[in-house]
């Protein structure tokens, strides 16, 4: 697949070319179910010029059906653009196809989809990680150039990981929340999932600025990052060793083997240790579904949401919510709904935010001896469909990824092996806030290492 960079440098007549051709391929990959198109037989909608990029399901995009794979949102369609697609039109890019994944971003393997699950390109009998499962596994299959997803713990880099491609979560407030599909609003994050890094941070870049429109957007000096990438820069990083060494052996072999190649790079490595991820699991489970709860009372037949028939006004929300939402939204919306309840705020709600305070603080004092963090991006690799039936054994997937979203810090995930059945296994890279130019200079190099540049 042609990358973002060589795209943005095509005429108009060789874009529509593309498109065409992509169009072909995503019929072709039907099986796959990365886009919501595959999955309901609609037509991916070519009304945008420009060079096409995927578009996660909850990302509004005017005059498009956008529900956030979730039934209570069928027949709804978005009367506005979000202000990343805005920047995408305006910087010669055009929304193509939406991607499928978990129902409200609420999973890690696109099975909550109310549209059905996506499958991992790199083996069909496994997940392809989630939420943002369609848009990884659309750029990996080769029916992407790039692809928009959001990030709440782990949702861009964890499919990535899983799928073999790039994928970045930028400092919390950096990219615009505006016209987001809320799931838990301090830890939700646009960002791009790409072929490559340097395709990363163009994206970003594009997508990245100050917004009014959206209050939690940070108004700070922006340096686009891309023309400025350097990966001849020999930073420290500090290897999260108790991490590294609960990984799985695969995982924990190959990241091994990466530190000894960053090391004969020339680059200074020291180890440092996290606490117990059982709390950031902790942690983030209470204020995601304290906030989804709250974004998601909306969807009550009344002001949002298809409305279900019933005698009397508490049945028709007990209905609409029933048959509108599926078993994983409801779970976390319940868990939600009794952590903020009276008697129980005090001891989960507000507990789990002075957790949130000490992760930041930990990645924190690392962050101010080193340039940047490296650890796994996931316990293991891509897992079968239906190995992890229990949710909590589910939920400790994200078990690496949470804490970058608690402390609002930028990550990237870089694939650097592969397992003995030619599974995806990637680093993690993470850095100070606003500083995506040294977690980008330091993936590029990590990339040129691992492909021998």
């Amino acid at each position: 697949m042609i990358s973002l960079k060589e795209a943005m440098k095509l005429s108009s007549s060789d874009l529509e070319l593309l498109r065409k051709e992509l169009i072909n391929k995503i019929e072709k990959t039907k099986e796959i179910g990365a886009y919501v198109e595959q999955l309901t037989n609609s037509p991916i909608d070519e009304s945008f010029a420009g060079v096409p990029i995927a578009i996660k399901d909850n990302i509004q995009v005017k005059n498009w059906a956008i529900t956030s794979c979730s039934k209570i949102l069928q027949g709804y369609k978005a009367p506005y653009n979000a202000t990343v697609i805005e920047k995408l039109i305006l910087a010669g890019l055009a929304p193509f196809g939406r991607t499928n994944m978990d129902e409200f971003a609420m999973g890690s393997t696109t099975e909550s989809s109310y549209y059905g699950r996506t499958l991992n390109p790199l083996d069909h009998s496994r997940v392809p990680g989630g939420s943002s499962g369609g848009s990884a596994a659309a750029v990996a299959a080769g029916i992407a150039i790039a692809a928009l997803g959001s990030d709440t713990g782990g949702s861009i880099r964890q499919p990535a990981a899983f799928c073999g491609c790039v994928g970045f979560k930028p400092t919390y407030g950096r990219v615009s929340r505006y016209g987001l599909g809320a799931y838990s609003s301090s830890l939700d994050q646009i960002g791009p999932i790409t072929q490559n890094v340097e395709d990363a941070a163009i994206l970003y870049d594009i997508i990245a600025g100050h917004d009014k429109l959206d209050s939690t957007s940070a108004n700070v000096d922006f340096t686009p990052v891309a023309p400025n990438l350097n990966p001849n820069r020999k930073l420290k990083i500090a290897v999260i060793k108790n991490y590294v060494d609960e990984a799985s052996t695969p995982v924990k072999d190959a990241l091994n083997l990466t530190i000894e190649k960053l090391k004969n790079a020339g680059y200074e490595i020291c180890y440092k240790e996290l606490a117990n991820s059982k709390y950031d699991i902790a942690a983030y489970y209470i204020i995601a579904t304290a906030e989804a709860s709250a974004n998601l009372s909306r969807y009550d037949g009344v002001r949002y949401g298809n409305r279900a028939s019933a005698d009397s006004l508490g049945a028709m929300y007990a209905n609409t919510r029933g048959e509108g939402f599926g078993a994983e939204v409801q779970r976390r919306m319940l868990l939600g709904t009794f952590v903020l309840s009276s008697g129980y705020y005090d001891a989960y709600y507000i507990k789990a935010q002075k957790a949130r305070a000490f992760i930041k603080h930990e990645y924190d004092e690392i962050l101010n001896e080193v340039d940047i963090i490296l650890m796994p991006v996931a316990p293991s690799v891509a897992y079968k469909f239906g190995e992890l039936k229990d949710p909590l054994s589910a939920y400790l997937s994200d078990i690496y990824t949470i804490g970058v979203n608690l402390a609002g810090l930028p990550a990237i995930t870089v694939p650097v092996a592969n397992d003995e059945n030619g599974l995806n296994i990637s680093a993690q890279l993470i850095g100070g806030s606003w500083q995506e130019q040294t977690v980008l200079d330091a993936a590029l190099s990590l990339e040129n290492i691992i492909k021998g540049k």
